[in-house]
């Protein structure tokens, strides 16, 4: 199949000629308007439904039509379009996340966001992994909720900088169906299915969903193409008192990885940034979940929620960014039940009493085949297995102090216990330390007080104080440095203060939020490759998300933020300590001070096509501790076009990096030298979705 790959720059002339690509046909259509901020729900806090123009605390939604519009090779071109949130493609599906916080990698990366699937985590808590949203079922998704710093006191460990909520597509009425291909450069090829069908037995309500996603892509860097599969499966079921459905989600995935570009400015030359240092990574992984919702209404005043779920994962990778080039495996299998008592009193207070209980069981296995590489020796550096079990308990109050005015109060207390077996010799093996068998517990109690106001039907004013824990990753327990000792690490904690406000301004819909937060026992390797567990770091800043309709079929939606993220100690390093030792009141590298994603809509051809100039900003930013090197961040313009050419077909077409510009996805600073996950050139796709 030949793929349309475009190998000579655009011309203008060619960019502003698309849209008659789809203007050539003709036929009756529907462009949907931004649904009303006023009529929009959230569910990630409580579960039960809140209305988002009085939600107490930030959140962004994403809803389903445009993840459709969007239309996203990577998660990343998606979650980038809200406040406060970069995602960096590293290569092929892999991601490094930020969430008011620098980028974070290894333990930090891996625990300090939680990814949930209509509520429940995708993961085990202790058992995360950086590159984890890659196992969400984003390309079809119903929507996606996210929550900028803390949660709320239904989620525990992983929940300190962020939460991101994917929500699974609900079916709909009769019988329904759509299909859609886009192809681009260097043989991509992405495929997304949906059929629903809905039924009515007697006073019982049917519902069943379907959802297949397949992608290929042969990468625009050397032995760096993937193939990805995702599949999942919804059925709804109502009847009287009782609301239920069920899910059932799949993920496989087999990349190779291209590598770090190395040099100064390594990323604007072709043959460096199109090649790769190392042909022989891959990543193999493999994920399925099955989760029961069930709420039942006791009484006009009183319900529960109960659900039951399990999940798998499997993990088998090159260490390619180490030296040594090592091959980990890992995995774990989990169940858990999440359980909830609702109370809705007659003076509109809301009472909602909890508990989760969750047991894993984990393993991970680090081989080195070659020669030792300094202190990376050959051989067995880890194998063991980990046993887990997390008991939480949580209150979450809502209180009416007034018509206008709503206190949110809660506390959640998190017991979490590891059971860990080393199946290899006990002892240092290098740089490398096996601890002898071991039990370990913690116990983090994280409280919760906000206060929402309604200052008229146009504006919500909110301000929240939260405290957010995570039990240590089994990882930074048990994959230890030859300096260290077992058992020091503590749980990481977070204290966040936040005002913001939101509303609208005669046709404008505005988010606005400010916020400061102080972390003690950040996790984290430095540069001399051993493992820091008290770093402490000060985060503040400033959010907004605004979207208008414009005159004559325009619209203007935008996000924007201006974050500090600082080391709030000193650490000194024997490694190139002229850029690598840490002092307190330096930003933490990898942490831009300004995103901004804005975009300018157009509806035309009586309202059947829809066209947006997206503008990306990522400002420039430290890459190592001491601050002596920075990147100097980018601006990417993306234009996409759809059109509705019949009631059954849309024709769609993008051009990413529409001005062809060589930027780094993430610009990095290891082993004295810079280096970098290179931007793709100027690309264009294009495809149909048929319905049916």
């Amino acid at each position: 199949m030949g793929y349309g790959v475009w190998g000579r720059p655009f011309t203008i002339s060619q960019v502003l000629a698309l849209p008659a690509l789809f203007l050539a046909a003709s036929g009756p259509a529907a462009a949907e308007d931004p649904a009303p901020l006023k009529g929009e729900v959230v569910v990630t806090s409580t579960s039960t439904g809140t209305a988002r123009q009085t939600h107490p605390g930030n959140v962004a939604k994403i809803p389903e039509r445009e993840i459709d519009f969007v239309k996203a090779d990577h998660y990343s071109e998606l979650l980038n379009r809200a406040p406060g949130v970069y995602i960096h493609r590293n290569n092929g599906q892999e991601s490094l996340v930020s969430i008011r916080s620098p980028v974070l990698s290894g333990g930090a990366g891996a625990g300090s966001f939680l990814y949930l699937e209509d509520g429940v985590p995708t993961r085990a808590a202790g058992f995360a992994n950086v590159n984890a949203l890659f196992e969400s079922i984003t390309e079809t998704a119903g929507g996606i909720e996210i929550i900028r710093g803390p949660g709320s006191a239904r989620y525990g460990s992983n929940a300190v900088h962020g939460l991101i909520n994917v929500l699974s597509p609900e079916p709909e009425a009769g019988f329904s169906g759509v299909s859609d291909v886009w192809v681009g450069p260097h043989g991509l090829f992405h495929n997304t299915n949906t059929a629903s069908v809905s039924w009515q037995d007697g006073e019982a309500s049917h519902g069943l969903l379907g959802s297949l996603v397949f992608a290929e892509d042969d990468g625009f860097r050397a032995a760096s193409g993937f193939g990805q599969q995702k599949a999942q499966l919804r059925y709804d079921y109502s009847k009287g008192a009782d609301d239920i459905f069920f899910t059932l989600s799949s993920h496989n995935l087999n990349q190779e990885t291209a590598s770090f570009v190395q040099g100064p400015t390594a990323f604007r030359d072709d043959a460096l940034r199109k090649g790769n240092a190392s042909p022989e990574a891959f990543r193999d992984a493999w994920a399925v979940r099955a989760a029961l919702h069930w709420t039942r209404e006791l009484n006009e005043n009183w319900s529960f929620n109960i659900t039951p779920y399990a999940r798998e994962n499997r993990l088998r990778f090159a260490l390619h960014f180490l030296p040594g080039g090592a091959i980990e495996k890992n995995g774990h299998w989990s169940v858990g039940v999440q359980n909830s008592l609702i109370h809705e009193t007659d003076d509109g207070h809301t009472i909602i009493l909890g508990g989760d209980v969750e047991y894993t069981e984990g393993y991970l296995r680090e081989d080195q085949e070659g020669p030792a590489v300094f202190s990376f020796v050959q051989g067995t550096h880890y194998d063991y297995t980990v046993d887990a079990m997390v008991l939480a308990p949580y209150l979450h109050t809502v209180w009416a102090l007034g018509e206008r005015t709503e206190l949110t109060a809660g506390v959640r207390l998190e017991h979490t216990i590891y059971e860990y077996d080393n199946r290899t010799a006990t002892g240092v093996t290098g740089r490398f330390r096996r601890a002898a068998d071991r039990r370990d517990t913690f116990t983090d109690v994280t409280p919760k007080l906000g206060l929402a106001h309604t200052f008229s039907d146009e504006i919500t004013g909110f301000v929240n104080w939260k405290r957010a824990a995570r039990a240590p990753q089994t990882t930074d327990l048990y994959r230890l440095q030859a300096n260290q000792v077992a058992g020091e690490v503590e749980s990481e904690k977070l204290d966040s203060l936040e005002v913001g406000a939101r509303g609208t301004w005669g046709t404008l819909e505005y988010e606005a939020a400010a916020y400061y937060m102080k972390k003690k026992n950040f996790f984290f390797r430095d540069s001399d490759g051993f493992n820091v567990t008290d770093g402490r770091t000060k985060h503040y800043g400033v959010e907004l998300d605004v979207f208008t309709p414009l005159i004559a079929g325009f619209d203007f939606g935008a996000s924007a933020s201006y974050a500090v993220h600082e080391y709030d100690f000193n650490r000194t390093v024997a490694t190139s300590p002229q850029s690598n030792n840490i002092q307190e009141g330096t930003d933490v590298d990898g942490a831009p001070r300004t995103l901004a994603n804005v975009r300018l809509g157009y509806v035309f051809w009586d309202g059947r096509a829809r066209s947006e100039l997206e503008w990306v900003h990522v400002g420039d930013y430290y890459t190592n501790p001491a601050n002596s090197v920075r990147y100097a961040g980018h601006d990417i313009f993306n234009f996409r076009i759809e059109a509705d050419v019949r009631e059954d077909l849309s024709l769609h077409a993008r051009v990413t990096n529409l001005a062809d510009k060589r930027y780094a996805e993430r610009a990095d600073f290891g082993f004295g030298n810079e280096r970098y996950f290179p931007g793709e050139d100027r690309a264009l796709h294009v495809g149909a979705s048929v319905r049916f």
